[in-house]
């Protein structure tokens, strides 16, 4: 680890502040304001919405003008965007509150590259590594998002105004650390050097469908099962405060493990430890088809959290097998955008059933993603069995 890595680390940590605040409020703030109940959850849909939408420009933006000034703009819309949260929720205005959270996406699209900066920052051997530890960084947002969520949604007479204005001030750090950054410098562009393969091409591999799949299902599952959470328990009878220990506890599972999951990737293989990431979501979801008690939800989250994190941990190193590096920003933009417009999906999904459904349908629906995605590894198992046996 450098120190441009421990750098992004904290980036990556500030960004999963952002994230874990959005994902503990919005419900909640959306179902106080939404003209229908099931209407709730668009505020949260409209972050990853914006997030799909804004992939193809941050793609641009970052080949044009290089990591470091395309993740500060990325924050100077973050630093927008909350404060126009802000001021929808003391308006009482639930559309603008929408568009606002839609704007934001276009920081969550940006962040989401963090991951892919830090294999760029680190020696070639080290680089299953350096992804798992600087997703590690998300750690901090464990324990900042839901304290920070706590303490300041009665910061100002409105409930939850503060905690937006509080992200605002998270921006402004996040800002400061991107700035003592130093990102590899862009190669020199020429008439005539090689653009690399189309799009289409890169995606048609079996290790990009893999990778994509199993980034984008990963997440699906988790924002689905996580976005209702607090909503869940809300109709339970909990209070806002164990709704945020469980989102503490869930984003504690996903990103604490990446202090060792580099290592287990390195010695097992990707396709065995996304594996187990499968089977951790299909556990998760069989303990909280056992009930609603407080201990159920937290158990179920924690191990939601370990399981994504094996996921997409796995996802973002097997992905960097299906590029070359002048291909990077396409390929890399194209596998967010399927991971955000499946989370646009199943955040609209999320807040859809649980209302209308309830929770335990809603936990029967998530074991579709997760069969689908375990598939998808037996495939890529499966052809590179028979290209061995071949060669």
């Amino acid at each position: 680890m450098n120190k441009n890595l421990w750098l992004l680390a904290t980036a990556q940590g500030l960004f999963l502040t952002n994230n874990v605040v959005f994902i503990a409020i919005n419900g909640l703030v959306g179902l106080s304001l939404a003209p229908l109940g099931w209407m709730a959850t668009l505020p949260v849909m409209g972050y990853v919405v914006g997030g799909a939408l804004s992939t193809p420009l941050v793609a641009r933006t970052q080949s044009r003008f290089g990591r470091q000034i395309s993740f500060q703009i990325g924050l100077l819309v973050a630093l927008a965007s909350a404060l126009l949260c802000a001021w929808a929720v003391m308006e009482r205005d639930f559309w603008l509150l929408v568009v606002a959270t839609v704007v934001a996406g276009y920081y969550s699209a940006n962040g989401q590259l963090y991951r892919f900066a830090a294999a760029e920052l680190s020696a070639p051997a080290f680089r299953e590594k350096a992804v798992s530890l600087v997703l590690a960084g998300g750690l901090a947002g464990a324990v900042i998002g839901p304290n920070l969520a706590t303490r300041t949604r009665n910061w100002l007479e409105v409930p939850f105004a503060g905690a937006y204005l509080a992200l605002a001030v998270v921006a402004l750090v996040s800002m400061a650390v991107i700035a003592l950054m130093a990102f590899p410098p862009l190669p020199p562009k020429s008439a005539h050097a090689n653009p690399g393969r189309p799009l289409r091409e890169i995606m048609r591999q079996p290790v990009f469908i893999v990778a994509a799949a199993g980034a984008a299902l990963g997440y699906g599952v988790m924002n689905l099962l996580m976005a209702a959470t607090p909503l869940a328990m809300q109709v339970c009878g909990f209070p806002f405060e164990d709704a945020a220990l469980v989102l503490e506890w869930h984003v504690i599972g996903m990103f604490a493990p990446g202090f060792f999951t580099g290592h287990l990737i390195r010695r097992f293989g990707v396709l065995p430890i996304m594996g187990v990431g499968v089977a951790l979501n299909a556990a998760c979801i069989a303990i909280a088809l056992t009930g609603v008690d407080l201990h159920q939800f937290l158990i179920a989250l924690f191990l939601l959290g370990v399981g994504w994190n094996f996921l997409f941990t796995g996802s973002t190193t097997l992905s960097l097998q299906a590029w070359r590096p002048e291909e990077k920003d396409r390929a890399q933009a194209a596998i967010n955008f399927f991971v955000f417009a499946t989370m646009a999906l199943t955040s609209f999904a999320s807040g859809a059933l649980v209302t209308t459904r309830g929770w335990q349908w809603l936990n029967l629906g998530s074991l579709v993603p997760v069969a689908l995605t375990g598939m998808a590894l037996v495939w890529l198992a499966w052809l590179r069995r028979e290209s061995h046996n071949a060669g």
